[in-house]
C-alpha cells in the first residue's frame, strides 16, 4: 500500500499525541491548528511524550530529534491539499466540525480520507452536508494515545469499506489495537463499558455502601488488573458461563439501571467541584495525590503489554 500523507487537524493534547505516535513510527506528519500559541507548544508537548516513553525504556531517547523533525506545523488550510489521510481532533462542537469538513473538502482530493477522533458524535451526524460522505469515518484514539493503544474505527452508513481497510492497515502496524465496529452505536464500545462501570460506581457511593476511595481501590486491585489480561467475555468463558448465569440472575436485577446516580455528579459540579481541573471532585487533588497517580502511570508504562 502506498504510504499515506498524514495530516492532523487540532494541536491539543490528543492531536499532538496522535501526531507524535505517527512520527515515532516513521511517518511525516503535518499538524494544523488556527492557534499560533498551540502550534508553538507542539515541540515541547511532543518532547514530553517521548521523555515519558524513554523513562519507561519504551523509546530510545537518541531518536528524539528524528521524531520531532517528522512533525511540521501550519495554520494554513491550503497546506493540507496533498494529504491522503486527515485525522480531525478539534473540540467536540458539531458546528465547528461541520465547518472544518466543508473547508477541507474544498482543498483536499475527493479520495482523501477524513477520520474524526470524536468520542461521541455518530458518523451520520458528522457527515451531514459533506460532498463525499463515503470518505468519512471515526478513528477514536484514547487518551493518552502513547499509553492506551486502542483505536475504535466506526463506519457510517455511507462509509466506503475500502477507506476503513486503508486506515486499519496504516494503524495496526504502529503498536495499536485497532477495533472495527460493524456499525455505529452511541459511545462506541469503550465509552459504553466505561460509563456502565461509572454508573454502578456512582450507585454504590450514592447508596452509602462504600466510599469513593474504596470503590476505586476495588477496581484497581481486582478488575483493573484482570482486564489487562482478559476481557469481560473471556473472563466469563474462563469462569464458566453456567456459573456466570447463576450469579447474574440474582445480581443483575440489583444493579443501577436509571440516571438517578447523575445527581452525585450534578451535586459536585454545582459546587464547582469538577475534579482535577478545579482541585477537587471526589478527591482533593493535592500535589501528593498527583504524584501518586504519576507513579502509577510510570509503573504501567514500564509494564506495558504490547497488543
Amino acid at each position: 500500500m502506498q504510504t499515506p500523507r498524514i495530516a492532523i487537524i487540532g494541536a491539543g493534547l490528543m492531536g499532538v499525541g496522535i501526531a507524535t505516535h505517527f512520527a515515532r513510527h516513521g511517518h511525516s506528519v503535518l499538524l494544523r491548528d488556527v492557534s499560533a500559541e498551540r502550534l508553538s507548544d507542539v515541540p515541547a508537548i511532543a518532547r514530553s511524550v517521548l521523555e515519558e516513553l524513554s523513562a519507561a525504556a519504551l523509546f530510545e531517547s537518541s531518536q528524539t530529534h528524528a521524531v520531532l523533525t517528522r512533525i511540521t506545523t501550519t495554520d494554513a488550510l491550503a497546506d493540507l491539499a496533498d494529504a491522503t489521510l486527515l485525522i480531525e481532533a478539534v473540540p467536540e462542537r458539531l458546528a465547528l466540525k461541520h465547518a472544518l469538513y466543508a473547508e477541507l473538502e474544498s482543498v483536499v482530493s475527493p479520495e482523501a480520507i477524513i477520520a474524526s477522533n470524536t468520542s461521541g458524535f455518530p458518523p451520520e451526524q458528522l457527515a451531514q452536508g459533506m460532498a463525499y460522505p463515503e470518505r468519512l469515518l471515526i478513528a477514536h484514539f484514547w487518551n493518552p494515545p502513547h499509553l492506551i493503544p486502542l483505536v475504535e474505527l466506526v463506519p457510517g452508513e455511507k462509509t466506503n469499506p475500502a477507506c476503513l481497510e486503508r486506515v486499519r492497515d496504516v494503524l495496526q502496524v504502529m503498536d495499536l489495537e485497532v477495533v472495527l465496529l460493524m456499525r455505529a452505536i452511541p459511545g462506541f464500545i469503550g465509552n459504553r463499558l466505561q460509563f456502565a462501570v461509572l454508573r454502578e460506581a456512582l450507585h454504590i457511593v450514592q447508596s452509602g455502601a462504600a466510599s469513593p476511595e474504596d470503590v476505586d481501590r476495588v477496581m484497581r486491585a481486582s478488575l483493573g488488573r484482570r482486564y489487562g489480561m482478559v476481557g469481560p467475555l473471556e473472563a466469563a468463558d474462563m469462569g464458566g458461563l453456567d456459573t456466570f448465569l447463576d450469579i447474574a440472575s440474582h445480581l443483575m436485577p440489583t444493579l443501577a439501571k436509571d440516571e438517578e446516580v447523575l445527581e452525585v455528579l450534578r451535586e459536585r459540579v454545582g459546587q464547582g467541584r469538577t475534579g482535577l481541573r478545579s482541585g477537587n471532585g471526589f478527591y482533593e487533588w493535592s500535589e501528593e495525590r498527583k504524584a501518586r497517580i504519576a507513579e502509577r502511570r510510570a509503573h504501567q508504562l514500564q509494564h506495558a503489554l504490547r497488543p
